[in-house]
């Protein structure tokens, strides 16, 4: 059992951040052993600038693009306002999804804020795709813009057609940006093959460390700079500000080890995910599984369990690491606008948790995580047939 958070938890959150890869914690802390400010002309100036440009290789490799196109960022969030604010520009459709994570929702209510009926949301059909024949629709009467759609899902795991979108948008003269956050480093991808003109990523959902990521901008695509922090001019005038050489170094070296045997790595996850599923429907037969089941990141399962509040399930189960939905929603009032977009009631979206595995997960936390939903579930039910029969 991997030890994430203690020798007896197991850990079902990759989503919200995955354990750090061992290579990426040598990196990291290695890095911070040394001095040198990236942008510094002196030696260990130069040595450090000699290893981020490393890292922007390992990346670059990770995706399949040339190391000139990455950009660093502090995360995924800082990735997705950057594309966005760079791509749109007002009286120009800005098309995406209610099922997008609020990174990209909000930033696009916000940059369309002056132009509200340039924002264009696409329809989702029940297991969680987008129905991407929409896009034509959108296209006759206006052409150019943007469109961001993410690559999987990060409740349910569903996977987006980014072929399909980057065709119908490119034939209407609009740019493509993808939040691939949750698909790095967990199935193999070549941004040439995707066609997409921006690309938003996070380390620390592929086993690097948190508050470091990057923005993929491909090569001669016809974007003004328009930084949302002014400085130094770092990141060619995209991100000004000193380098996190440490947590950019802890990235390259997660992208280097994610890229390894990562096609074999998908397919373990995917067993063990279908495995657990099929342990906790046999056990809890009236639980129901979200999202279209052959379309989706291999170590994402989400599922409902009518009628059992799903965070009195997680706190019947201690020992088990799940979410309620994105851990960006933690805390929230409302349920999760991924599963209500995509038809659940109130009540169903509430009684729903995300499991999510990766390149830790082992069998023994399959059988462990199954058992204690079953007992978790049983219990709570139990508890609320009790107040139910005191009323």
């Amino acid at each position: 059992m991997s030890e994430p958070n203690g020798p007896d938890t197991s850990y079902f959150d990759y989503n919200a951040t995955a354990p750090i890869r061992p290579e990426a914690l040598a990196a990291v802390v290695e890095a911070m052993q040394s001095v040198g400010n990236a942008s510094s002309m002196h030696h260990p100036g130069r040595q450090a600038a000699h290893r981020v440009d490393a890292a922007r290789r390992q990346l670059a490799d990770l995706l399949g693009c040339s190391p000139g196109e990455i950009i660093f960022t502090s995360g995924a969030t800082e990735a997705n306002n950057l594309a966005l604010r760079a791509a749109f520009t007002a009286g120009s459709p800005l098309v995406t999804s209610p099922v997008e994570h609020p990174a990209v929702l909000e930033t696009a209510r916000a940059v369309t804020a002056g132009s509200p009926e340039d924002l264009v949301l696409l329809p989702v059909s029940g297991d969680g795709l987008v129905e991407l024949d929409a896009l034509d629709q959108v296209f006759v009467a206006r052409r150019g813009g943007v469109v961001s759609l993410m690559a999987a899902n990060n409740e349910t795991g569903v996977l987006t057609n980014l072929r399909v979108v980057a065709k119908a948008a490119h034939d209407a003269g609009a740019l493509v940006h993808t939040d691939a956050t949750q698909l790095i480093g967990r199935l193999p991808v070549d941004v040439a093959e995707l066609d997409v003109d921006l690309l938003s990523l996070s380390a620390h959902k592929f086993g690097g460390p948190q508050g470091v990521g990057a923005l993929y901008v491909r090569r001669g695509s016809p974007l003004p700079h328009r930084p949302l922090l002014v400085g130094g001019g770092q990141e060619r005038g995209w991100r000004a500000g000193t380098l996190n050489v440490a947590g950019i170094i802890g990235m390259g070296a997660a992208a280097e080890a994610a890229a390894r045997g990562l096609g074999e790595e998908a397919e373990r996850v995917a067993v063990l995910r279908d495995r657990l599923e099929r342990l906790v429907a046999g056990n809890l037969p009236d639980c129901r599984i979200n999202g279209r089941r052959d379309q989706r990141l291999p170590g994402v399962t989400s599922i409902t369990f009518p009628g059992v509040p799903a965070d009195a399930v997680l706190a019947a189960m201690p020992d088990v690491a799940a979410s309620e939905g994105s851990a960006c929603a933690s805390g929230a009032p409302t349920p999760s606008h991924v599963l209500l977009a995509m038809g659940l009631s109130r009540a169903d979206a509430d009684s729903t948790i995300r499991f999510s595995l990766g390149y830790a997960t082992t069998d023994a936390e399959i059988e462990h995580a199954a058992q204690a939903v079953k007992r978790a579930v049983t219990q709570v039910r139990a508890a609320l047939a009790e107040a139910d029969g005191a009323d």
